[in-house]
């Protein structure tokens, strides 16, 4: 795997997990693995966030682990460091487009808006982050961009559910969706991680 595009087909569904006990990140994504998820993006929102990443990277070797939610160059090259395959961005700067390049792994940078995307694009990126998707024109936005920038593929995330998702999966401009529904706190304070593996494959079933 070596551009962003190659992440877009890795699952219809990119879960986005938020880590609070680290204890919790080995049993999440062997949980997604098993319900036919490929990928997983573990968000620096958290204190042990960056050790989640180390111990999924070490102990679930053939799930693809990620870093979302980077919003500075430093914490682009604390993900790579711990053993992040690539990165996702909610937005992006120049400093943090030029650290995520730096790592030389692929990523997902946000935009939110037309010119935002044909910004990332003159950098020669092909593959975008739509976020926050539903509250930036959702499934309606893409579909009328995708004229316009038809050499652009985008992940949206933000507000998409299991319902909602095979909306956004029918146009020719998503490659996946990221979806935080399938690994929802309440599940993973409970440790019923049945469960999650079961979303999981409602999830992978999308397609």
């Amino acid at each position: 795997m070596t551009t962003g595009t190659d992440l877009l087909a890795l699952s219809p569904v990119m879960p986005v997990v938020v880590i609070d006990d680290v204890d919790d990140a080995v049993p999440t994504a062997r949980a997604l693995l098993a319900g036919g998820i490929g990928v997983i993006e573990l968000t620096l929102r958290t204190p042990v966030a960056l050790t989640a990443i180390e111990r999924v990277a070490a102990e679930v070797p053939d799930i693809v682990v990620g870093a979302g939610t980077v919003t500075s160059p430093e914490q682009a090259k604390q993900a790579a460091d711990a053993g992040a395959k690539f990165l996702v961005t909610p937005g992006c700067t120049d400093s943090v487009l030029d650290a995520a390049f730096a790592t030389g792994l692929p990523f997902l940078p946000g935009a939110a808006t037309v010119s935002e995307a044909m910004r990332l694009a003159e950098r020669g990126l092909s593959a975008l982050k739509f976020f926050p998707a539903e509250a930036s024109g959702g499934a309606a936005f893409l579909k009328s961009i995708a004229g316009p920038l038809p050499e652009l593929q985008f992940c949206p995330t933000g507000g998409i559910s299991l319902s909602s998702a095979p909306s956004y999966l029918a146009l020719p401009n998503v490659g996946c969706i990221g979806g935080s529904w399938l690994t929802p706190g309440k599940l993973l304070a409970a440790k019923d991680f049945a469960a999650v593996e079961k979303l999981a494959a409602e999830a992978a079933a999308l397609r």
